[in-house]
């Protein structure tokens, strides 16, 4: 088979990897009025369905992370397709919402290694001229999901209901996995018989291949076994921020149905702007990493434009004006939708390809983990007598949080002696 280099058909599959899994909570929450009334359930239950979906994708995250370090990139990448597929595929299945949650739980499996095996590819198969741009790509491919089911979701379910709808776009992740299997076996290893080219100011003290595969035994023995302090850290910013991701995605369109008297299908336009928000911002921001930017400070001019975020949240939710809504949902799109690059950009930087897979394993749980706290602490909130004012104040206090923590971030880079 004719080998090729990196390019677009690469591109192409790395930023549908990233996207596959959460398409179906984000269609779920993009037809959420439907799914309550449908079913017969609460606020709080239906924010429980990407708390376990996340909670999955955290564990997993957590507890895969160096199995899949040994395991090849066509086997991590057809997991991941398969399993999405599997999980749009069962909640289209009328059994209701207790299949709907594993279905969720399934999504969440998806996502689980996502971030570890679509790294090592770019570490692996990619120049390092390109591989910080390529980051804010295939990062957006989680915007590229809220975005195509944000849009398609409510239209679809119009004509063949909210399951109907499920099963249709179960056929994406096998389509993409059948490009997949092509590309992959396409583009060749940059260096087959080492460990791929840290980039300029990657650490050197990680571990060599032998095979072009991620291999624990060929760990140099002065490296160290656990993760260092910046990854943890890097790990709580993502949980912290997490939660005011996923409490705001998964409710945004019920908030602008319900308190602003929007339409089903206007209501999902909000989390579909969002997310084209959030593709540009991604892209943008991983530009300004490949610059050299600092990955600290950029954090805290995020969680700053996402504190910004949350007071027009709270304005249109005061007011029930419009216009304050979609400025919220632009200052959502641009700053904590725009995350998860910085954090893998830095992990990129300093992590060797032997020990991406578990180390983005650690960053990605965090993330996860907060997702998973966000949806049902925001529908216990909104179900509560303090409704979304009472759920925006406390997006609001998580958000100062990450603040907070990136302001320390900061000031532990600039003491001297620190990288």
């Amino acid at each position: 088979m004719r080998k090729e280099s990196a390019g677009p058909g690469l591109l192409s599959i790395l930023l549908g990897a990233v996207a596959a899994g959460p398409l179906l909570l984000y269609g779920l929450s993009a037809t959420s009025e439907a799914i309550i009334t449908d079913l017969g359930i609460s606020e709080a239950q239906f924010g429980l369905l990407a708390t376990i979906c996340f909670a999955c994708a955290a564990v997993g995250n957590a507890t895969l992370g160096r199995l899949a370090d040994r395991r090849s990139d066509l086997t991590l990448m057809t997991a991941v397709f398969l399993i999405a597929a599997l999980a749009l595929g069962l909640a289209g299945v009328p059994g209701g919402y207790p299949v709907l949650l594993i279905a969720a739980g399934l999504s969440g499996v998806a996502q689980s290694f996502t971030n570890g095996v679509t790294n090592r590819i770019l570490l692996e198969r990619v120049p390092a001229s390109k591989r910080i741009g390529w980051v804010g790509v295939k990062q957006s491919g989680v915007q590229v999901s809220q975005l195509v089911a944000s849009l398609s979701f409510p239209l679809l379910a119009v004509l063949v209901g909210w399951r109907g709808t499920a099963l249709l776009t179960a056929l994406l992740p096998l389509l993409l996995l059948v490009l997949t299997w092509r590309i992959l076996r396409t583009v060749p290893l940059l260096h087959p018989t080492r460990d791929a080219e840290p980039s300029s100011n990657a650490s050197t003290s990680g571990s060599s291949e032998t095979s072009g595969r991620p291999n624990a035994s060929a760990q140099s023995p002065a490296a160290p076994r656990g993760h260092s302090a910046a990854v943890w850290a890097l790990a709580a910013f993502g949980c912290l921020n997490g939660i005011g991701v996923q409490a705001t995605n998964v409710y945004l369109p019920l908030f602008a149905v319900r308190e602003l008297d929007f339409s089903l299908i206007l209501g999902g336009a909000t989390a579909a702007v969002a997310g084209v928000v959030g593709v540009t911002a991604r892209i943008g921001w991983a530009r300004v990493m490949a610059r050299g930017a600092s990955g600290p400070l950029l954090l805290l001019i995020l969680a700053l434009t996402a504190l910004a975020g949350v007071g027009a949240f709270l304005g249109a939710d005061a007011t029930g004006w419009a216009a304050l809504l979609w400025t919220a949902v632009v200052l959502h799109g641009a700053s904590a939708l725009g995350v998860s690059v910085v954090l893998m950009s830095v992990l990129l930087r300093s992590i060797p390809s032997a020990k991406m897979a578990s180390s983005s394993g650690v960053v990605t749980a965090g993330m996860f983990a907060g997702f998973a706290i966000g949806p049902l602490g925001m529908g216990l909130l909104i179900s509560s007598g303090g409704g979304f004012t009472l759920g925006w104040m406390a997006v609001g206090v998580v958000y100062l949080l990450s603040t907070l923590l990136a302001v320390i971030l900061v000031s532990r880079r600039r003491r001297p002696g620190s990288r």
